[in-house]
């Protein structure tokens, strides 16, 4: 009887330790992080190297401890809205939309997991939160709303003798209404008259840029996605016809524009990752966490000097200083 409770006690031991063995081992459980970037171009994949960058430093691996489930609407509003969808029916834990269009699609597809939004102009003009400084729900993150009036302000200087700009923008997007409202009230102030030279989708961006050719001085690009991914488009006709084309970001620029004065979009990135690691600790929440913009000291000034020469643009010394 007595032997027969000793093996019995040294089951039970054997067993629980099989138990313990079994929880010490048990796979931490993944975060899961949907991510729908609305269109591929330097700017947005800047914003999403910079997240998943931020994430990395954190301690957070895709594949490791967090799974990120990226997708790209290439432009379309539709399959914009589709992902957004299977995002939220693929039970993630947290969703980021990189762009106005792609944000505003995610907040219509769910009201209860978070959202963080990057590369947007302004949420609450967008419909995306409450307020920038409460947002109230499940949407936060991080603006790109760029230094429109210094932007404006490059024309005067690279092109001195400039009257007449147009604002090249698309009609669609409510990221880029906003800039452009900004933009044609800084051309005023600045003593410039501008006009609107709107497209509805990338298919109408070389006609509209023809027409501007010998009508205007100069052309202003904010940061619009239609554009920005048009860009390669906007430059071949703009400096075929020494027609300087100021934008809102540096891939712009890259692509064949003469310059811009704006935002680092990795470090944009970057940031909402950081709070992307804070919602992952469960150390804040969206309802909570205002919009966050990058320091007015991390705006930088990018001249393509390749164009400038091609369309016979002085670089003023006041700006090759800088």
């Amino acid at each position: 009887m007595k032997m027969k409770r000793v093996l019995a006690g040294l089951l039970i031991t054997a067993l629980a330790g099989t138990m313990l063995v079994g929880c010490g081992t048990k796979e931490k459980e993944v975060f899961k992080i949907g991510v729908n970037q609305f269109v591929t171009h330097a700017a947005l994949d800047a914003s999403y190297e910079g997240f998943v960058d931020a994430l990395k430093e954190a301690g957070y691996i895709d594949g490791e401890n967090i799974k990120i489930d990226f997708q790209n609407a290439q432009g379309d509003q539709p399959t914009a809205n589709t992902i957004a969808t299977k995002l939220v029916n693929g039970n993630n834990d947290l969703i980021l939309a990189i762009a106005t269009p792609s944000a505003q699609a995610v907040a219509n597809a769910t009201k209860d997991i978070p959202i963080l939004i990057t590369a947007v102009t302004d949420p609450a003009g967008s419909g995306l939160v409450e307020s920038n400084e409460d947002p109230k729900g499940n949407v936060s993150g991080t603006s790109d709303l760029t230094p429109v009036k210094q932007q404006i302000e490059l024309i005067t200087k690279l092109v001195p003798d400039a009257k007449k700009i147009a604002v090249l923008y698309s009609s669609s997007e409510s990221n880029s209404v906003i800039q452009a409202e900004l933009a044609m009230y800084a051309a005023t102030e600045l003593g410039l008259e501008a006009e609107a030279a709107t497209v509805a989708n990338s298919n109408d961006i070389q006609q509209v840029v023809q027409s501007l050719v010998g009508k205007v001085d100069a052309i202003y690009a904010p940061t619009d996605n239609t554009i920005a991914s048009g860009m390669p488009t906007v430059a071949m006709i703009a400096n075929q016809n020494n027609l300087p084309v100021i934008c809102g970001e540096e891939g712009m620029v890259d692509a064949g524009g003469l310059a811009t004065y704006g935002i680092n979009y990795y470090k944009l990135g970057y940031l909402t990752g950081q709070q992307a690691v804070k919602i992952i600790k469960g150390e804040a929440t969206t309802d909570q966490m205002p919009i966050e913009y990058l320091a007015d000291e991390e705006y930088e000034l990018k001249i393509n000097n390749e164009v400038a020469e091609q369309i016979g643009i002085e670089i003023p010394e006041e700006l090759v200083s800088k």
